[in-house]
């Protein structure tokens, strides 16, 4: 099991439009860039751990944790060139983690996100790193959330 970070924008589709989708289900299409693409066709598996990211907005944040609960397959199956996931939201984060704050952790440095001209709207996150922004979003659980997610 892996850990990822996805980027959307609010405006688009945000973490609100995922929770309140039927089964708080959706597929994660519309990646334009091959390494995106590749991480979703290859490596990104069902049961992999989601930080859903609000990006284009203000605050920039990682404001949820979702579940892959589909691995990857085309979006359109006469031409298998991008690839889509499905993602369920599984835990809004109380405390939104933004870019600002994960700046500020020292244990966070080498994070994909935190590099200079990252700009991937799918990047992998290290077991740490998940645990440090989890824990940081965690700071007290909404009632309707499902149980945390520790792997």
């Amino acid at each position: 099991m892996r850990h990822w970070l996805f980027k959307s924008e609010p405006s688009a589709f945000s973490w609100d439009d995922l929770w309140a989708a039927p089964r708080r289900t959706t597929n994660w299409s519309g990646v334009r860039n091959y390494q995106a693409r590749n991480f979703l066709r290859d490596e990104i598996k069902k049961g992999d751990l989601v930080l859903f990211y609000h990006s284009s907005a203000e605050p920039t944040a990682a404001v949820g944790v979702a579940e892959v609960t589909r691995e990857g397959y085309p979006e359109d199956p006469k031409d298998p060139t991008w690839y889509q996931v499905d993602v369920t939201a599984r835990e809004p984060f109380t405390t939104p983690v933004t870019l600002a704050a994960m700046r500020k952790e020292r244990a966070l440095a080498d994070m994909v996100l935190l590099k200079k001209g990252s700009r991937l709207s799918i990047q992998p996150v290290t077991p740490d790193e998940w645990r440090l922004i989890a824990k940081l979003g965690r700071r007290s659980r909404p009632k309707d959330a499902l149980p945390p997610l520790t792997r």
